[in-house]
């Protein structure tokens, strides 16, 4: 496997051998003095271009990179991920190759127009490699400043809550029902995205929201401490219901309580009486039996 200096030499060699390439960024954790590096840290890297469609159309200039396990063109995709992307063929704006390599090596490469430079959008986890023309302003030192979490306005916050709990009762019926594929994607989407975001906020109150979780919560075991952590996996499912409904009651459970902390901190009312009532109706559907005329019995 590459190590980092040779990485960077041939990054920085293919940018100062075309003259296309006029600038060249790094973003990313290789430049995030608080990421842990390890051997499956990409290279997130942004070349500036005079124009990208010609990287496109002949695409053998990526072979100076190595040979490639896989490659990825989500601006060429039918249904590009994210929001914002230019629609397939259109390749003025921004292109970007997600490349692994049969070493385990992985370049993100995103080509940037040097005409549309005030669209590039800061960060401030970037590093300035290269500038041929003195064209990119300069950068403030790395640091994970935008990707702290932020504390929740109260709208924020209820609508988390109301989408938590509003979603369990789905989980329910699908589990009532036996259509686990329906519960997990419910479960597994929505309803442990807002235990995520308020695990982020609840961490955020105790470290001041001076610290970054991670994309996903990725450092929240070194975030949450040991106790929470702990609960934490408690919410992680297997793929029979009972550790189904097990994890759908713990995450319930820890939702709740890092909510009340948070709300505690910014002064927001937790949905007391919400929780409870889906918190019951939970387990009255956990309880049912399968030939049930009636959740309730009237």
């Amino acid at each position: 496997m590459r190590d980092e200096a040779q990485m960077f030499r041939l990054i920085l060699g293919v940018a100062q051998e075309d003259e296309r390439v006029r600038a060249v960024i790094l973003n990313g954790s290789r430049v995030n003095p608080h990421a842990p590096p390890d051997i499956f840290q990409d290279y997130d890297v942004v070349y500036v271009v005079t124009d990208v469609a010609p990287f496109v159309a002949d695409r053998s200039w990526l072979d100076r990179f190595g040979e490639r396990l896989i490659m990825q063109t989500p601006d060429a995709m039918s249904d590009p991920p994210g929001s914002g992307d230019p629609p397939p063929g259109d390749h003025s704006e921004r292109f970007a190759y997600l490349m692994l390599f049969r070493d385990g090596t992985r370049i993100d490469l995103t080509l940037h127009p040097v005409a549309r430079l005030r669209d590039l959008e800061p960060d401030s986890l970037s590093r300035l490699l290269l500038d041929k023309d003195g064209c990119i302003a300069p950068l403030p030192p790395p640091g994970d400043a935008d990707h702290r979490t932020e504390p929740p306005t109260e709208t924020r916050y209820a609508e988390c809550c109301n989408e938590f709990l509003w979603v369990s009762t789905y989980v329910a019926k699908g589990l009532w029902r036996r259509e686990l594929p329906y519960a997990q994607h419910l479960y597994h989407g929505p309803v442990r995205d807002m235990l995520v975001l308020m695990l982020r906020w609840s961490i955020g109150v105790r470290r001041g929201f001076a610290v970054d979780p991670g994309k996903f919560g990725k450092y929240f075991e070194r975030c949450l401490g040991p106790e929470w952590w702990a609960r934490y996996l408690g919410t992680c499912a297997g793929g029979a219901y009972d550790d189904m409904w097990r994890a759908l009651l713990a995450a319930c459970d820890l939702f709740r309580d890092a909510a009340l902390a948070v709300g505690l901190h910014c002064g927001y009312p937790y949905p007391a009486g919400d929780h409870g009532r889906v918190a019951g109706y939970l387990r009255r559907v956990r309880d049912l039996p399968r030939d049930a005329a009636s959740v309730f019995g009237d």
